[in-house]
């Protein structure tokens, strides 16, 4: 479980192994920590990988760790599910089911994004150009019977969680 790639530099990508289903919600949790730690005005976090990959159990884990105790759904059949946690709206997003991406303006979802708010998109691409810039990117995939992790910055406020998450480096 340690990060390869030093923090901060431009685009680092941090690796993580997740050999057991906990180590996503090991994951999860340093990543609010890390969040918790910089305290960014926003964040726009961007979740990759197939289905299955882990993006739900990753963000149930980041609430968890921000004292949320009532129930987190994936996103996929309401589009969006928000949570009021650790001073921040925070929303989570799947536009798996968008049929094109005006869906994501039609929608009034830019107004979600921005100062107080952090934004966790699943199925991004769909959701292109309209979605806003990523400061965090991350990347979930299977191997072999558990998953990888990498962690992409992509602007300071990015860097800077970043560089916090690798400091926790699953402790």
């Amino acid at each position: 479980q340690t990060y390869r790639t030093p923090c901060p530099m431009p685009n680092a990508i941090l690796r993580r192994a997740l050999p057991h289903p906990d180590d996503t919600d090991r994951l999860g949790s340093d990543l609010a920590a890390a969040v918790r730690l910089v305290r960014p005005e926003g964040l726009a976090l961007r979740l990759e990988g197939d289905l299955g990959a882990g993006k739900t159990s990753l963000v149930r884990a980041m609430l968890r760790t921000w004292g949320w105790t009532g129930p987190v759904k994936s996103p996929t059949f309401a589009l969006l599910e928000s949570y009021p946690v650790d001073g921040y709206d925070f929303h989570h997003f799947d536009f798996y089911r968008f049929e094109y991406p005006e869906e994501f303006d039609e929608a009034g979802f830019r107004e979600m994004f921005g100062p107080g708010r952090i934004c966790a998109t699943e199925w991004s691409a769909r959701a292109e150009p309209y979605l806003p810039a990523a400061d965090l990117i991350v990347r979930l995939s299977h191997e072999g019977l558990g998953r990888r992790a990498e962690v992409e910055a992509l602007t300071d406020a990015g860097r800077a969680v970043a560089a916090a998450l690798e400091g926790a480096d699953g402790q």
